[in-house]
């Protein structure tokens, strides 16, 4: 029975995952973008005859370049002139200025990508999926039964500790997919560059390694999981307490389950995503590609001294708008899934041992997913 539930949640897991890749794939491209240092929207400080209030063609190298400068949006001429998409200007962004708005990102990449451009770095997105949930899973149900040996058992250290082993081991044995898929979405050309080509440049310049780039940023990241996993267990128990004053007979999972689960899920994310964001921007420029940053704690200290604080917090914005709907639709997608296979593969379990079973696993899986 444990095989099964086991099977029924993965592929849940992958579904939601997939669901959620797919809807929000272009808000993550831009989120990646406003990250960089090199191909986002925030341009670097801009040379006299671009800040005199009569921004000219001629400064551009191209022809090429001066078309699109001349022909792009008025409004942002002169926030666009200098962005290294051009190979105008390598220099850090300007933090006194404000890059365009989410709704003028996505414009402009349909502008000069095409729509494909929004989805760029979604095949390795949707191929890590699954490979990450499953791995994700075995990791958390093994770390769990090892630490439960030695702790308490089922405690909230444990539990920590599981998910702490689990994100490392994930992020370890994925870390390439997330690179190329990184790499893919900072690519700002709209000749369409496959995964494969990405690869074979990355192992011809750095080898081995180079699909490594920016792990140390991503171990750091587990602790956006941690946080992440407190705070939506403090919440769905203080939801437990409240529901319990309102109902005690009842145990069946309604709509209002569903709401409440993915506004303690909304809720502890945003919380952990808002304090822990600065190592996604680290990641992102450890990735770019022929760039100064080498390590990551060097990584941060450069975007503090060129961009100070705010540099470290680029993008956020985009990600707290892009985890919304993210959120909601891996939540409705995986409880939806696991509600249709159950029923297929369990459609008379009745007995009353069966459904504590079955309702402790939902909630013990659902925290993991939440997590991954």
């Amino acid at each position: 029975m444990l095989d099964r539930d086991t099977a029924i949640h993965l592929v849940a897991g992958g579904v939601a995952g997939t669901a959620g890749a797919i809807v929000t794939c272009p808000l993550e491209v831009v989120k990646t973008r406003l990250q960089s240092s090199s191909s986002g929207f925030h341009p670097p400080p801009l040379s006299k005859e671009f800040t005199s209030g009569h921004p000219t063609c001629k400064g551009s190298p191209t022809p090429e370049q001066r078309r699109r400068l001349c022909t792009g949006y008025p409004r942002y001429s002169s926030h666009f002139v200098a962005l290294s998409h051009f190979g105008v200007s390598t220099s850090p962004p300007d933090p006194s200025r404000h890059a365009p708005g989410i709704y003028q990102c996505l414009r402009y990449i349909i502008k000069h990508e095409g729509a494909r451009g929004l989805f760029k770095g979604l095949g390795p997105n949707l191929i890590g999926v699954a490979p990450s949930r499953a791995i994700y899973f075995c990791a958390y149900s093994k770390s769990k039964v090892a630490f439960n040996a030695i702790l308490p058992p089922d405690t909230p250290i444990v539990h920590v500790f599981s998910a702490s082993c689990a994100g490392f081991t994930a992020c370890t044995l994925t870390n390439p997919i997330w690179f190329i898929k990184t790499r893919l979405q900072l690519d700002h050309r709209s000749q369409k560059v496959t995964a494969i080509e990405c690869m074979r440049r990355i192992y011809r310049h750095s080898g081995i390694l180079g699909f490594y780039k920016g792990i140390v940023a991503s171990y750091v990241g587990i602790s956006e999981t941690v946080i992440h996993f407190v705070i939506y267990e403090a919440v769905k128990a203080w939801l437990a307490t409240h529901r319990s004053r309102v109902s005690q007979t009842d145990d069946r999972k309604t709509f209002r389950d569903f709401i409440e689960f993915m506004a303690a899920g909304s809720f502890s994310k945003t919380i952990a995503s808002s304090i822990a964001y600065p190592h996604e921007v680290a990641r992102t420029r450890l990735r770019e590609e022929g760039t100064k940053y080498r390590t990551f704690w060097q990584t941060l200290n450069t975007v503090w001294l060129e961009e100070g604080p705010k540099g470290l917090y680029r993008g956020l914005g985009t990600q707290l708008i892009r985890q919304i709907p993210n959120t909601a639709i891996i939540m409705a997608t995986y409880e939806a899934v696991v509600y249709v296979l159950t029923r297929h593969f369990r459609p008379v379990t009745v007995t009353t041992t069966s459904t504590d079973v079955t309702s402790e696993f939902y909630n013990e899986a659902k925290a993991k997913r939440q997590l991954a």
